[in-house]
């Protein structure tokens, strides 16, 4: 599926050398304020032009103008209350550098599923498989964080381990010795709501944290979602780790910050392992803006009057 929602629903179209990318978002009620300023410096983020890592990125990601062109839904700024369309051109695709993949299937991409499943394949960067989808989700979700941050709901993410190191300090020296190796390293980043009141979710099966991990795990290179005291929680006896609920208790948000952890592995496009390209050395880094803004899209989606009234 190409939608995420039910109540707050956004689809996403395009793939990585195509014309463009973009996204239909429906949901958004009329009169809210769109601080584009706050979605370029999402769009820059996400591009690693101002990170908290900004070594080892793909260069297109840094060329990219991403610029967003308003098709529906916006007049001055101002949300309509009418579906908001919107896309963005892909103005440095190069199809031509992938011409080797278009006869073969890369290890350890979606390559081989994809000709399963369609019986055909975009060979140029991957299609709808690359990362280069996650403008479109980061541009929506910055919509929505921005309508949850009218009630006072903050979506807050960030870089916290790469490799096996948990010093932000030398992020950027891994990053840059598995580079000059033609390798990659994967990422762990951790995200942080606060302001959400008590009540949100429903049992079983609408648990928020199902509907976040299901989110997490849909971001290209996610390998693993935990919350609170997570797979940490496992050696630690239950006087200890039943105090680090995540915020949430049977489902529902018990008005505590909201925490949760998001793994993302390695590159598997690398030098080292024979694909030459574009590719970012820790995709994590470029990652962090996209975490907030499915997070973003999961509370928005929660048609609660406490939220969205």
């Amino acid at each position: 599926m190409n939608s995420f929602g039910d109540n707050f629903v956004f689809t996403s179209f395009g793939e990585s050398h195509s014309a463009a990318i973009g996204g239909v978002l429906d949901g958004v009620p009329a009169g809210l304020h769109i601080d584009l300023t706050m979605i370029r410096e999402a769009l820059d983020r996400r591009a690693g032009r101002c990170q908290q890592s900004a070594c080892g990125v793909s260069a297109r990601a840094v060329r990219e103008a991403d610029e967003v062109e308003w098709l529906s839904g916006v007049l001055d700024g101002v949300t309509l209350g009418t579906p908001i369309a919107f896309l963005i051109r892909n103005r440095d695709a190069r199809a031509e550098a992938y011409e080797a993949f278009k006869h073969s299937l890369r290890h350890a991409h979606a390559d081989s599923t994809y000709e399963a499943k369609y019986g055909i394949r975009d060979w140029r960067g991957g299609g709808r498989a690359s990362a280069r989808e996650t403008a479109a989700r980061v541009v929506a979700g910055n919509i929505a964080a921005q309508l949850l941050a009218k009630k006072g709901i903050q979506i807050t993410a960030k870089l916290v381990q790469v490799g096996d190191e948990t010093r932000p300090e030398h992020f950027d020296e891994v990053i840059n010795r598995y580079r000059a190796e033609g390798d990659s390293i994967g990422g762990i980043i951790a995200c942080e709501v606060t302001g959400l009141p008590a009540g949100l979710g429903e049992p079983i099966f609408d648990k928020v944290q199902a509907h976040l991990a299901y989110a997490m795990l849909s971001i290209n290179a996610c390998k693993g979602f935990d919350y609170g005291s997570g797979f940490d929680g496992v050696g630690q006896p239950g006087s200890i780790a039943n105090q680090h609920s995540g915020g949430m208790l049977g489902g529902i948000t018990d008005g505590t910050p909201l925490t949760f952890r998001c793994v993302f592995k390695p590159t598997p496009s690398t030098p080292k392992a024979g694909v030459k390209g574009r590719h970012d050395s820790c995709v994590a880094v470029r990652a962090v803006p996209v975490v907030e803004a499915m997070t973003a899209l999961v509370l928005a989606n929660f048609a609660d009057e406490r939220v969205k009234g």
